[in-house]
Parts: structure tokens; sequence; C-alpha cells
């Protein structure tokens, strides 16, 4: 973990309120594992007081270049929209445990179920996935065509169904519905999305093997004020992982949803 000022290259809105941008710094070097995500104080001033955890989309360690996918909603969000290539953002990372790499063998299928902003970590995931030999199939689910996004860069890591809520896009309904109707073979599942999200995907698939990487709302990013803990299943009520610092990522049927 590093703390650095890094700089913006570009900044773009790439659907309905959802923001790419990517920076270059030092820090990227480090930034080898899928799944991991970065905190960054998005003002010089003390409002907003905490920084904002934001996923690693994707990784050029050889331009040490950082691209990051985000929905501008809250205040911090709003903020960080505004920044402008030139300019710096305070970020600190590599922070979490990122998705295993070495659980499948080269020619293995790997599915990938992404819902709205929990589509972004699957992104590099599914990129060094596909470098290791590795065949990707991915599901993405989002409310409507007009809040999808990087549709055409999983395309070309392999074979891609969207799902839309409302149907302007893709299958009507969720990630769920996909995964009903069509005829996926897949060695091991690999989502991140709304907990809603995978707690219908442990109820589809009960025997699913694979990991889960969980969204909840964090304070510090290191683990030190307990805002993101959750219950480990057959555990005792004392028994508890924080998402920041044990996960995001854990094995299916490891937490509590």
């Amino acid at each position: 973990m590093k703390k650095e000022f890094v700089q913006v290259i570009s900044q773009k809105e790439i659907a309905h309120q959802i923001f790419e941008l990517k920076v270059r710094g030092e820090v990227v070097a480090d930034m080898t594992s899928p799944g991991q995500f970065v905190h960054l104080r998005v003002s010089d001033s003390f409002q907003p007081l905490l920084r904002r955890p934001i996923s690693i989309c994707d990784v050029d360690v050889k331009s040490k270049t950082l691209t990051m996918l985000y929905r501008k909603e809250g205040a911090g969000t709003v903020l960080l929209s505004h920044k402008r290539e030139g300019e710096t953002v305070d970020l600190l990372g590599p922070l979490g445990n990122g998705f295993p790499l070495d659980t499948l063998s080269a020619g293995q299928t790997a599915l990938l179920v992404g819902g709205g902003i929990g589509v972004p970590p699957l992104y590099y995931l599914a990129k060094e996935l596909k470098r290791r030999g590795m065949n990707i199939v991915s599901v993405l689910g989002f409310q409507s065509e007009q809040d999808a996004f990087y549709n055409e860069e999983f395309a070309e890591l392999g074979e891609v169904f969207i799902s839309t809520v409302d149907g302007s896009l893709g299958t009507k309904g969720f990630v769920t519905d996909v995964l009903k109707n069509e005829d996926i073979n897949y060695d091991l599942l690999y989502s991140c999305g709304p907990t809603v999200m995978l707690k219908a995907l442990e109820a589809q698939i009960p025997d699913a093997n694979g990991f889960f990487s969980l969204e909840e709302r964090m304070g510090c990013g290191i683990g030190a004020c307990f805002a993101c803990v959750c219950h480990v299943n057959g555990g005792s009520p004392s028994d508890y992982v924080k998402i920041c610092s044990n996960g995001p990522v854990f094995p299916i049927g490891r937490v509590a949803l």
C-alpha cells in the first residue's frame, strides 16, 4: 500500500452518470491483483472527510496507467467527476485482497457475472485470465441501455450476455434470468455486484464454486474502523470479516450475505 498524488490523464462520461477516470503514477506498478481497490481523497478540504473506495478496472504497468470506473451519485463522486487532465488525485492503494488467479488451468472457462458498478473489477480479471489461456464468458447486468458500459471491451475477451431491467438491451430482467435462459458451461464463477444480486446467484446456483467480491460502505479502507464488517457463515455471532482488509473477495459461501 502506498500513498501518491497521481496525475489525471483523462476523464469522460461513458454511460449515464458513469465516468471513466485514467491516472498515471508509480503506485500502479503494485496493482497486479484484479479485484483490489484504491481509496481516493476527492477534495483538498475536509468536505467530504472520508476517502472514496473505487475499484481497479484496468492496469497498464508499462505506462503506469490505472483506469477506474465509478458512478457519480454522491457529494464525493460529484467532486471527483470535476477532475480534469493534468490535475492530481490523492490515491491510497492498492487495498484489499483480489481474485485468485491460480484456480483455473489454460483451456478452462471462467464465468464472470457483474451488476452495475460491480462490472469494472471484472474487466481487469477477465484480461488476466485470458492472458493465462482461459476462456471467458461474461454476463453483465444494468438498469437500462443508457446505463450499460464496457460491452465491447468484454466482447473482445469472450462471449458476452447483457441483461437490462427494462429490456432496452439484451435480456429483459436480471443476470439470473440470463443464466436461467442460456446454456452456459463453465468451470468457475466470479461475481461482483449488489448484495441482492449475489444472494440471488447463491440461491439459483447453490453448489457454485468460485468467488464473490462484496460491495460495502467503507470508512478507513484498511480495517481499522470496523465500518464494513460481515458475519461468517456457520460461525458464532462474534465471527466476522472486514470487507476492506479481509476481502473484498471471498470464496462463495464464506460470508453471510
